[in-house]
């Protein structure tokens, strides 16, 4: 299907820009506060009935955190997000929206981690920290949602240590992969096929996994949760982007889960581009996607704590 015409004056900002891999990590990281935090049009996310700040154990100390409650009294689930940005970029003002959407949408209490990013902290940090900070909330469920239903859910590199997450602590309800990558040193078609002009290219993925990675091992089911044991893994809603280079790797975690007998539930937008899930003030399709995600991933979580 052709790009969604929604998206295209956004891709010609960014084509108008700075190539993010041509940029140190702390100028990407001012680019991409540019684009998801100083131009998303005000009051553009949801409402939801208080945001905090707080602290969640990390490997190698504690971590900020940001902490999203939803109308009503509760208990809810508790969701612990982890934002995109590809270990190098993003943090928690970068993915409020989205916080915001599963927060509202889903009625759950999110706990939205910032984990450390690379080069400072290159591979296994961003990991290590995400499952140190979910067994953490699970340990501390009564001081966030309060109901025994625990969940993680994250965009791209965020999907990544969601899916990562999942397969290292046990006692996790769901999770919630948004367009993740999960093979790093795989070849799939959808890498050549959308490498360049959909917002993430294969010059910048490959900047990404210089900074994160170094000189680690990128078959590690640390870096590629593909690579790992997918059995015992939660109940799982998978999102994908047709014109998105991560979509193939995507699916094919989808497919390997439920291969593996995991309830699965995945959708492939089509006309959609990786980072949608921040685009819909721009977008009605984005929007339509999103709404949609955060509704099946709401259901997940309410049939896991039937």
């Amino acid at each position: 299907m052709p790009l969604d015409p929604d998206l295209a004056p956004l891709l010609q900002l960014v084509a108008a820009g700075t190539p993010v891999h041509q940029l140190s990590p702390v100028e990407g990281r001012a680019s991409f506060r540019t684009m998801a935090v100083d131009l998303r049009p005000a009051g553009s996310a949801p409402d939801v009935a208080s945001v905090e700040d707080a602290t969640v154990a990390g490997a190698d100390g504690p971590l900020a955190a940001r902490v999203y409650r939803p109308e009503g009294d509760g208990p809810f689930p508790t969701v612990v997000m982890f934002h995109g940005g590809g270990f190098v970029l993003g943090d928690l003002d970068t993915h409020d929206a989205m916080a915001r959407a599963i927060c509202a949408g889903a009625e759950a209490v999110v706990v939205n981690v910032d984990y450390r990013l690379a080069p400072e902290a290159p591979f296994p940090a961003a990991a290590e920290d995400a499952i140190a900070a979910t067994r953490d909330v699970l340990q501390r469920v009564a001081d966030f949602g309060g109901a025994p239903v625990v969940a993680v859910a994250g965009d791209s590199a965020g999907g990544n240590l969601s899916a990562v997450t999942t397969q290292h602590v046990p006692g996790l309800a769901a999770q919630l992969l948004v367009y993740p990558t999960t093979d790093v040193p795989g070849e799939y078609p959808s890498r050549v096929e959308n490498a360049t002009g959909y917002f993430l290219e294969q010059d910048t993925m490959e900047w990404f996994r210089d900074n994160y990675f170094v000189d680690a091992d990128r078959y590690d089911p640390k870096a590629s949760p593909l690579r790992g044991a997918v059995d015992a893994v939660p109940p799982a809603v998978v999102v994908t982007a047709e014109l998105d280079p991560l979509r193939d790797e995507g699916i094919a975690y989808a497919e390997a889960m439920a291969a593996a007998g995991v309830p699965v539930e995945h959708t492939t937008y089509p006309g959609l581009i990786h980072g949608f899930f921040d685009m819909g003030p721009w977008s009605a399709a984005c929007q339509k996607a999103i709404d949609e995600t955060v509704a099946a991933f709401g259901a997940l979580l309410r049939r896991a704590g039937a």
